[in-house]
C-alpha cells in the first residue's frame, strides 16, 4: 500500500469511497463526499491524500484551512478521513493521518483541529481544549493539536463547504 496525493483521475473513486465509508455511521450527515467536492471547487483543499493498494483507492484524507476568530492563524482542519469499510482496522487511517499531518507541517501549519472520536485521534496528540470552540458540537469531540507556539483561543470556522445540507449536497453533485 502506498500513500500519495490525489489526482483528478481519483475523484470518482474518492467520492464512492467516502460515501461508502460513511453510509452506516450514525454520526454522519451523509454529505461528506459532497463536502470534499465543494472544498475542491472552492480551492480549499490544502492537502488531500489517498491510500492505494493494488490499484484501488482504499482510503482518503482531506485538510483545509480554518479560521480562528475570523483570522487566518495558519491552522488546518482534518476531515473527512475515510477508509473503505472492509479495510478498516488495518492501519490505513493511521498512515493517512500521520502522512497528512506531515504534509500540512510542510505547508507551515501552526496546528490542526478536527471533529471526531477522542479515542481514535488522541493517539496522534489531538485533545479537546476549551480555548478552541466549534459552534453547535460537543466540546469533547472537537480536538486540537498545536504544532508551534501557544494554543490560540476562540471560535473556529471551517470553509463554507462544511455547511452543506443534504438537499444542497444532492443538488450540487460532483
Amino acid at each position: 500500500m502506498r500513500i500519495r496525493n490525489e489526482t483528478i483521475a481519483d475523484i470518482p473513486a474518492i467520492r464512492a469511497l467516502i460515501s461508502t465509508a460513511f453510509a452506516a455511521k450514525d454520526h454522519s450527515s451523509q454529505t461528506e463526499a459532497a463536502i470534499v467536492d465543494a472544498l475542491r471547487r472552492n480551492r480549499a483543499l490544502s492537502a488531500t491524500l489517498v491510500a492505494e493498494d493494488e490499484g484501488q483507492i482504499v482510503g482518503h484524507i482531506a485538510f483545509s484551512p480554518v479560521m480562528i476568530n475570523r483570522r487566518d492563524l495558519g491552522w488546518y482542519g482534518l476531515g473527512p478521513l475515510a477508509v473503505t469499510p472492509e479495510r478498516q482496522g488495518e492501519g490505513i487511517g493511521t498512515r493517512l493521518v500521520k502522512d497528512g499531518l506531515g504534509a500540512i507541517l510542510k505547508l507551515g501549519a501552526q496546528g490542526c483541529v478536527l471533529l471526531g472520536d477522542p479515542g481514535y485521534y488522541g493517539r496522534f496528540g489531538f485533545k479537546a481544549d476549551a480555548r478552541l470552540r466549534l459552534a453547535d458540537y460537543p466540546a469533547e469531540y472537537f480536538q486540537a493539536l498545536c504544532f508551534s507556539g501557544e494554543m490560540p483561543s476562540g471560535m473556529v470556522t471551517y470553509d463554507a463547504a462544511f455547511d452543506l445540507t443534504n438537499d444542497e449536497a444532492s443538488r450540487h453533485g460532483p
